[in-house]
Parts: structure tokens; C-alpha cells; sequence
């Protein structure tokens, strides 16, 4: 391997970190935190890669959460800064480095859910669990990933793992304005992205396209067939896949479209029940937060069996987002779906306003790349498309929808 060849480019930091110093670090570490707590990505990678190599249990903390919220946790400043000692027995490199991390099957990371639905919920893995779609190969050894998650979630970890078991380099997407992003993809020949459908959202009004793509991974939230085609065409080399993941289970099932495909080995983890989606626990991480109903735990999830198949299901929306309209359920991810189709749309955001009459009125926020795009216009658009009670009775176009801390539309 070249000593130069980088390891992380950062440019929010404007940071890069060769491979040499990576694992020029990990040969020299004394000590390693029990919490990981910092908005260092570097320090981040290296704290979770030392923690592999030497076998070293670790907690895995989101760097803005607020002190009321580490609180919770039972968490102080003093407790932030306890570290462990360690002695590495040989020197790890590019060529026993794969073999060295394997070998530490009894390693745990503990991290937390974002808390969108309420209070962060600790879970716990294993090697087995946090690893499970890693694929090593000479094929990938030459990938350079866009990193576009919260490095300190499990998406980010997943991706980060992807990497550093081939040696690729990674560049820091996250944060990044669309245009820094589409620039950085050229400089960098970026051939690997994995982000949620926002994200990319935020990528598609380019009118270029960006031959080096190979390879796009979307998770998080439903991915719908509009930015798939328009994900195509700025992209047109990549293969696009769809993954079902959470922080309960890691990554579960993948798909070329917005239907995900079951394995044969995990149809028996996996059943749906009045719509919902449920997975064994078999399939879980550990933690004392989980409501199991026997084996089975509720994702919350409500998905639907494909007609000509028991291995394939789509997903549907969220359980708890259901919102109440004059007695009908309105599934906001429905209405979405059919708002972004309009080719002047960027990203929208439905929810729910308290009403005494109709339990809720709808409401749409809206970014567009057209400003002549107006209300009017898009509700007359809706209608040939959605039933009456869908279609939002309020629609405001706006500059930005905000985002969660794992880059999710964040809902009101």
C-alpha cells in the first residue's frame, strides 16, 4: 500500500489523514476511552478500530447530545474521561490488520437511537451483528467511499466497517452542502455512497453526471421510485440498492428497488402481523429497552407481503405516524411520495396539525427548485392523485426541511 494513500479526508475540518498516521496511531495508543464522545471523525474511527484491536468493550456516543440527555444516561464529565489501559502484542499494517480485527469475536459496542420518538435507547453488539453485511474482496480494495451518516450511529459505524476491512479511503459527506458534496465526488472519483433518501434528495436537481458512482446504498426511510429514476440519471453507472436497517438490528435485508428480499436462512426470524413488521430476537443487539412479545420484537414498521411472494415485503410507513384525518389514517410517507414525483420538487415533509373538528389537518412543507411553482399549483397536481382527505389543506414552500442528528426528515 502507498504510506501516502489516504485514510479520511474531513473538509468541514479541512483534515486529511493518511493511512501511515492511521495505523501509526493504533501502534502508539496507551489507553482508550470507555466513552466515545467527540465531533473528531478521525478520532472517532480510530477510538472504534483500537477498541477491535484490542478487544476493549466501548460505548458509542452521538457528540451533540445535551448534557440533560447524558444525564439521563447516568453520565458526568468524570465518567466521559475514564480510560483504559492497553498493551498491543505485535504491530498491526495493511497486511495483518484484517486478520487482527477478526480476531476479537468477544468485542461489544454499545450506541444509542436517535431519539426522534422519544428518549435515546441503548443497544448493544456484537461483532457478529454489527459486521453482518461487511463484504471483504480484492474486487473492493480500490472503492473510495462518500461518508453521508452520523459517524456515531449505526449506519455510519456500518459504513465506516465497510471501508476499513478493504482499506478504502473515505471522504466526509456529512454536513455538506449539496454543491460541496457534487464537487467532492469529482476531486475524490468517489465510486461508493450510502446515505438516507433525504440526502439524496438534496443531490438530484444536478443536471451533471457522475460516472464514477459504482455503487449507492439508501436506508432509513422509504425510497421511493421517482428519486430512484432521477438518483438513474445523475449516476448512471451505479447500482442502486435499498437497505432495512435500525439500530435494534443492524442492516437485515437489501433490495434493487422498494421491495426488500428475505433470505431463504431468516424467513423463519421474520412475520408480519397486522401489518407490522416483526423480527426474532435472535436478530436483535442487546438491550434492556427492547418489549418483546415472546421472541418477536415490533419494528413499528408496517410493510406488506408482495402478491407472488412470502420472501419479498414493502414498506409501508410508521406505525406511530399514522396521522388521524376525519377519522381516516393517513399514512404521511403516502402523501410524500406523490409530492416528490412533482418534477419541481425537491423534498417535502407532511404532518399533522391538532384540529377539534377532524382530529388533524394536514400540513406539507415544501423546498422546490422552481420558484414560479406555487400552492395552487401543486394541489391541482395532488388531485389527480390523491383522495380528497390526503391532500394537504396547507402547503408552505420553503427554503429547507430540517433534519434528524442520522440525517432523516425530522418530524414535526
Amino acid at each position: 500500500m502507498d504510506k501516502n494513500k489516504i485514510f479520511l479526508f474531513d473538509p468541514l475540518q479541512q483534515r486529511e489523514y493518511s493511512y501511515e498516521r492511521f495505523f501509526d496511531r493504533l501502534n502508539n495508543i496507551e489507553s482508550i476511552p470507555s466513552f466515545i464522545y467527540t465531533d473528531d471523525i478521525f478520532e472517532i474511527f480510530l477510538t472504534v478500530t483500537a477498541s477491535l484491536l484490542y478487544n476493549k468493550n466501548i460505548v458509542l456516543l452521538d457528540y451533540d447530545f445535551k448534557e440533560s440527555e447524558l444525564g439521563q444516561f447516568g453520565l458526568n464529565d468524570e465518567s466521559l474521561l475514564k480510560r483504559e489501559p492497553v498493551a498491543l502484542n505485535k504491530r498491526v499494517d495493511e497486511n495483518n490488520f484484517i486478520q487482527s480485527v477478526q480476531e476479537s469475536r468477544d468485542w461489544q459496542i454499545t450506541l444509542y437511537t436517535s431519539g426522534t420518538t422519544g428518549q435515546p435507547k441503548k443497544i448493544t453488539h456484537g461483532f457478529k451483528s454489527i459486521s453482518r453485511m461487511v463484504k471483504i474482496s480484492d474486487k473492493k480494495k480500490n472503492d473510495v467511499w462518500g461518508f453521508a451518516y452520523n459517524p456515531t450511529h449505526i449506519a455510519g459505524l456500518q459504513v465506516f466497517l465497510q471501508a476499513i476491512f478493504n482499506l478504502n479511503t473515505i471522504i466526509n459527506l456529512f454536513g455538506s452542502s449539496s454543491g460541496e458534496i457534487l464537487s467532492l465526488i469529482d476531486e475524490y472519483n468517489i465510486t461508493n455512497i450510502s446515505a438516507t433518501p433525504t440526502f439524496y434528495r438534496m443531490l438530484v436537481p444536478s443536471n451533471r453526471k457522475f460516472n464514477t458512482i459504482k455503487r449507492i446504498t439508501s436506508g432509513g426511510e422509504k425510497f421511493n421510485p421517482a428519486l430512484f429514476q432521477r438518483m438513474s440519471e445523475i449516476f448512471p453507472n451505479a447500482r442502486i440498492l435499498n437497505v432495512y436497517a435500525s439500530t435494534e438490528a443492524g442492516s437485515l435485508f437489501a433490495s434493487d428497488g422498494d421491495s426488500f428480499s428475505i433470505k431463504k436462512e431468516d424467513a423463519e426470524n421474520v412475520k408480519i402481523v397486522d401489518g407490522e413488521l416483526l423480527i426474532h430476537k435472535h436478530m436483535l443487539g442487546i438491550s434492556d429497552s427492547f418489549e418483546l412479545e415472546g421472541d418477536w420484537y415490533n419494528t413499528n414498521d408496517l410493510v406488506e407481503f408482495l402478491p407472488d411472494s412470502n420472501l419479498r415485503f414493502k414498506f409501508i410507513g410508521r406505525k406511530n405516524e399514522m396521522i388521524n384525518v376525519g377519522g381516516y389514517k393517513v399514512n404521511p410517507c403516502e402523501v410524500e411520495e406523490i409530492i416528490n414525483s412533482h418534477p419541481a420538487v425537491t423534498v417535502s415533509r407532511v404532518y399533522g396539525r391538532k384540529n377539534s373538528v377532524i382530529g388533524n389537518v394536514l400540513i406539507a412543507d415544501v423546498t422546490v427548485e422552481n420558484s414560479n411553482v406555487s400552492e395552487k399549483d401543486l394541489k391541482s397536481f395532488l388531485q389527480e392523485y390523491l383522495q380528497p382527505f390526503k391532500i394537504p389543506r396547507i402547503i408552505n414552500l420553503v427554503d429547507a426541511i430540517e433534519v434528524t442528528r442520522t440525517g432523516k426528515l425530522k418530524r414535526v
